[in-house]
């Protein structure tokens, strides 16, 4: 087997040497010591292969093959080694999809991401969100063959009555490792490593279809705390806290979602692996207090988060010293280690190729899969723009939803309701990157290239809601964008990069207009941070103003429909489909055979007094696709390998 490594990586040692309290100290002072790392991945989403399925091409910038050079690498330089996965294993890309849907694990089968991870040698792994997309049978027969513990201590068995008082666990809240390691005066030594976990409660929210009356969730932070009493009474020297939640900030708030913060600041946790957020630490959240983005830690507490998809390894150097019969954290240092030189553009390392053989027959399926033809389409179609003008990237899975619940609601007493149809972008660069955009070219359109439109198993949900339900929709989405100073002449950049994408909803079957000038309603997280707040202007149904009482019903997805979006908790019906959105577009393609890819321009920024500098940043190959109105330029490249460039907006 080969391991290639193209960087030149930095020695434990000379690391080591460089902590406090090491350099230039004799081993024989440190006899009660030992170097134990812990290395962590995160959000994989099943991304095994350095492979893009999406363009059916070998990518370097993401893939488990990779990072298993990196974690080879680490373990070479130190035998006192821990790997932890932090969840959002199993789904996130066609092979995941490929696994449930198509080639559908059996029984006694083991999952790809497990023929993996069994190479190399994980030692707990805790459930992530999107583990449960594809519901809890299809779970329970992935988690059979796992090779290593499954940890969560806030998902519970649901009797059917939805008592939270419930203590039946879904899997095993934590678990006692017994590590031997190695101290620095070369003497083997027993270490019990308890390692817990958590997800971000949301789930049963999410994933409502799938987990109503089975699980329900509890708080991160209780649910960790309570555990820690009996993880020390069991012997457990250290406690590692497998963390599927992002970082969040100081603010503790009752069943949040990105908690791993509040974590830091319970008693007795040692180390904490973060995720979901796809985001990095060290590097993200500096600005939070108690965040030592050099030595990686928060309020003292050694913390990773290392992005997804196998971008990155996170590594945690903890120098554990025996007191008075107790092992403590002496010193720790964490960092990020990378597969791929973005500034550069180079890999930093080669895949590994006792990995892809594991993998190799999934993955083959998985491509002859996704080149299946489902249609074509009489033009290209991208996602570049997709976040200042009505695209048609996002135009076509409205149409698609549309189609698809009219057919379903057909000769029923709802058919008679307006049917409106809400979309995102879900590829629009951001956190995922400058090369994060769906192209698909005029022609042949493949089941790739739907999967490239709609990246999720979303099932088909429809919610009815007033016309003012409407409006609070479209306000929270419009949270997007940063606000604009209209008699400013310097550079203003448009997009809040702190908002997801998948958060900009596109209602089509309604006009509208968004006005940038005005403040935003809503943070990222739906809370009200300006009152009155009226961005979204000249709403229209039938080229008339929107009655704000008039009942509509509008397609959407399970994940916004159980979810708590402003406008869309207020759904007086629910409707959860059993087909996803993405099989509707292919039905629909397939239905048309021929797609035009044009948007009907439902939305527009609302226009200013002034003529404004305002920039936005997108793929370097929008500059193949400009309008030719002119109403957006190329600027320039950026560092980080996007394009900059300037958006018009039309005065009065």
């Amino acid at each position: 087997m080969a391991l290639s490594v193209l960087a030149s990586p930095v020695s434990w040692e000379s690391v080591m040497a460089q902590k406090p309290g090491h350099a230039g100290k004799p081993a024989h002072t440190r006899k009660h010591e030992v170097e134990l790392r812990i290395l962590g991945t995160t959000d994989i989403h099943t991304h095994l292969y350095n492979y893009d399925y999406y363009k059916d091409a070998a990518t370097d910038e993401f893939g488990l093959a990779k990072t298993a050079a990196l974690i080879k690498q680490a373990r070479a330089e130190n035998e006192n080694t821990l790997l932890f996965d932090n969840g959002d294993l199993i789904q996130g890309n066609p092979l995941g999809d490929y696994k449930a849907k198509v080639d559908v694990l059996e029984d006694g089968e083991t999952h790809p991401v497990f023929q993996a991870m069994e190479l190399l040698d994980y030692d707990a792994a805790t459930l992530g969100n999107h583990e449960f997309n594809y519901g809890l049978d299809y779970l329970d027969e992935v988690l059979d063959d796992a090779p290593f513990p499954y940890v969560n201590s806030n998902i519970y068995k649901d009797d059917g009555d939805n008592d939270p008082s419930n203590d039946k666990n879904y899997v095993k809240s934590y678990q006692i490792l017994k590590k031997k390691v190695v101290d620095t005066s070369g003497k083997t030594k027993v270490i019990k490593v308890g390692v817990i976990g958590a997800v971000t409660p949301q789930i049963v929210q999410w994933d409502k279809a799938n987990l109503d009356g089975k699980v329900i969730t509890k708080d991160i932070v209780d649910s960790v705390e309570k555990n820690i009493p009996k993880m020390k009474k069991e012997g457990a020297d250290l406690i590692v806290v497998l963390s599927h939640s992002g970082i969040g900030d100081e603010q503790r708030v009752e069943m949040e979602e990105n908690a791993a913060y509040d974590l830091t600041t319970v008693e007795g946790v040692d180390a904490i692996i973060s995720g979901h957020n796809h985001l990095n630490f060290p590097g993200d959240f500096g600005s939070l207090p108690g965040v030592d983005l050099e030595n990686g830690t928060i309020n003292g507490v050694p913390v990773v988060m290392p992005g997804s998809w196998g971008n990155q390894l996170g590594v945690m150097d903890l120098t554990i010293e025996k007191v008075k019969g107790k092992w403590i954290v002496k010193n720790s240092e964490t960092n990020l280690r990378a597969i791929y030189d973005k500034a550069a553009k180079q890999p930093l390392v080669d895949a590994d190729q006792e990995i892809l053989d594991a993998v190799k027959e999934a993955h083959e399926g998985t491509v002859n899969y996704v080149n299946q033809p489902v249609g074509t389409t009489t033009a290209d179609i991208h996602s570049y723009f997709s976040l200042v003008q009505d695209d048609p990237s996002v135009q076509i899975v409205t149409n698609a939803q549309k189609w698809y619940i009219e057919n379903q609601l057909s000769g029923t007493e709802d058919a008679i309701l307006p049917i409106l149809s809400a979309g995102a972008p879900f590829k629009a660069g951001g956190r995922n990157g400058a090369n994060y955009y769906t192209y698909i070219p005029e022609g042949e359109i493949a089941i790739k290239n739907v999967a490239d439109l709609y990246l999720y198993p979303n099932t088909v949900a429809t919610v009815k809601i007033t016309g003012a339900d409407v409006k609070e929709w479209l306000e929270m989405s419009a949270g997007q964008f940063k606000q604009i100073d209209g008699s400013a002449s310097e550079e203003q950049s448009l997009i809040n990069d702190s908002f997801p994408t998948y958060n900009y909803d596109v209602i089509d079957g309604v006009t509208y207009e968004i006005d940038v000038t005005e403040p935003a309603k809503y943070d990222k997280d739906g809370r009200i941070v300006n009152e009155t707040a009226n961005r979204i202007k000249n709403l229209e149904y039938n080229g008339e103003p929107i009655d704000l009482e008039q009942e509509f019903l509008v397609v959407t997805n399970n994940y916004r429909a159980s979810g708590t979006f402003p406008g869309v908790k207020n759904s007086t019906q629910t409707e959860i489909y059993p087909d996803e959105n993405r099989q509707a577009v292919i039905d629909y393609i397939r239905e048309l055979g021929s797609i035009d890819p044009t948007a009907d321009g439902n939305w527009t920024f609302a226009p200013v007094n002034s003529e404004v500098n305002v920039t936005f940043e997108t793929s370097m190959e929008a500059r193949k696709a400009l309008p030719a109105d002119n109403t957006i330029e190329f600027v320039s490249e950026t560092a980080d390998g996007y394009g900059k460039y300037n958006v018009e907006f039309r005065s009065h």
